[in-house]
């Protein structure tokens, strides 16, 4: 049976799962919540972290009994059947074409400016992007893990210098007093903050390649997210107190501006390549639990198919290839169409939020104990975040009961009944 190589130690885990956290979002998000809730998103940010504890220590509990490539499709056959694993699995790829694309430009966007003129073009800073993705994705989990633990701690030395050269320190910060009527602000900031916590089902087709999954999957999983939590909760201290909200400019514009007021703008090159790096380790995962996910079903379904080969080095290559091939498709589409990425955006939230709740049930169903009753308070959090995301999630239902009605029962191949 083809196997990944196990090569992902604790610490490179721990780098990819909150460099994927934080992504775009740390350059979008806290400043959009701070316009939504003024001061009060420091408290969102709080109730968040722990709102999301149940839903990320069910993932490892999982992820530490079923090390799998297939991440949560192979969750839900384990606990369900093959029609709805292989549903989920398609859901998850749906997001190749939509999802992943406009993180792609929000990346290239970033790299334009480091490009010389000749190069200084949307479409072209989109092929760059997705060719470093493929590149990265065939040098291995084990480099990759290492570029992204480089970029996890530029993140934390960007945010630890706002405090320092903002003149902050931890026994300043008050947390604002919360009255009544300040819940349902708090919760419309939810809403949008969520989206910083999208990324642990990706993370969950890494089990497979962690040298010690048992013992470090589930580790990786939680410092990762408590990491993520710290580190948006600290700059959205920063954007509160110089006033870096309330305007349009500011929703992707916070960090550019909070550089230049505290370091000047000489700064703003290393804002364009950190920026870049932390979108590009945004998308890097993903590229690779994509890969994972079509590798792992090639494998298990259709073993003689050239997507279920590994290269030499033990990497999906040709899946690698081609997710890198729809992506490059449709960059070239948006560019040529000029459609709304956003809306796209949010049509990929609604297939996660899906993908995390089939996870939650197929963790209540898999786990026993005090696993399980932390399963049934994830579930319980998917279902409040289904309420939240409103009409996107019409398009991940509708897609999800397509596949249901059109995906015929298949037998695995041998090697796989036996995992």
């Amino acid at each position: 049976m083809a196997e990944l190589k196990k090569e992902i130690t604790l610490l490179s885990g721990i780098g990819q799962l909150s460099t994927t956290l934080l992504g775009t979002g740390l350059f979008m998000v806290p400043a959009i919540a701070a316009t939504i809730a003024g001061a009060l998103s420091l408290w969102s940010w709080v109730i968040l972290l722990i709102a999301i504890c149940p839903v990320a220590l069910t993932f490892a509990m999982l992820g530490k009994r079923y090390p799998n490539a297939g991440g949560t499709a192979f969750f839900v056959r384990k606990a369900f059947n093959q029609r709805l694993e292989k549903s989920i699995a398609w859901l998850f790829l749906s997001v190749i074409p939509v999802g992943v694309p406009a993180a792609v430009a929000l990346a290239a966007g970033f790299l334009q400016p480091l490009l010389p003129e000749w190069l200084d073009h949307p479409l072209i800073a989109q092929i760059i992007t997705v060719i470093l993705l493929v590149v990265v994705n065939l040098s291995g989990a084990k480099a990759s893990g290492r570029i992204q633990t480089l970029i996890a701690l530029s993140i934390l030395a960007l945010v630890a210098a706002f405090w320092w050269y903002g003149d902050i320190s931890p026994t300043q910060v008050t947390m604002p007093t919360i009255q009544t009527s300040d819940w349902l602000i708090i919760g419309s900031a939810l809403s949008v903050m969520f989206w910083c916590f999208v990324g642990i089902e990706a993370f969950a087709h890494m089990g497979e390649e962690f040298k010690s999954p048992e013992r470090d999957f589930p580790i990786a999983i939680v410092i990762g997210c408590i990491i993520a939590g710290t580190v948006y909760w600290a700059c959205s201290v920063v954007i509160v107190k110089f006033h870096a909200y309330g305007a349009p400019e500011f929703d992707a514009g916070s960090i550019p501006f909070l550089a230049d007021t505290l370091f000047g703008p000489q700064a703003k090159l290393i804002i364009s390549l950190l920026g870049f790096a932390a979108c590009f380790a945004s998308i890097n995962l993903y590229t690779q639990s994509l890969s994972r996910m079509l590798w792992a079903q090639a494998r298990d379904y259709k073993p003689s198919s050239p997507i279920a080969r590994l290269s030499s080095t033990g990497i999906p290559a040709n899946a690698t290839f081609a997710v890198g091939g729809v992506l490059l498709i449709s960059c070239f589409i948006g560019e040529w169409s000029q459609l709304d990425l956003e809306f796209f955006v949010k049509l990929a939230n609604g297939v996660f939020i899906l993908v995390y709740f089939m996870a939650m049930l197929a963790a209540c169903r898999l786990l026993t104990g005090l696993a399980r009753s932390l399963a049934f308070v994830a579930l319980f959090t998917c279902v409040m975040m289904m309420f939240f995301v409103g009409w996107s999630m019409i398009y991940a239902l509708v897609l999800f009961s397509f596949l249901l009605c059109k995906i015929k029962p298949e037998q695995p191949a041998d090697h796989a009944r036996t995992i």
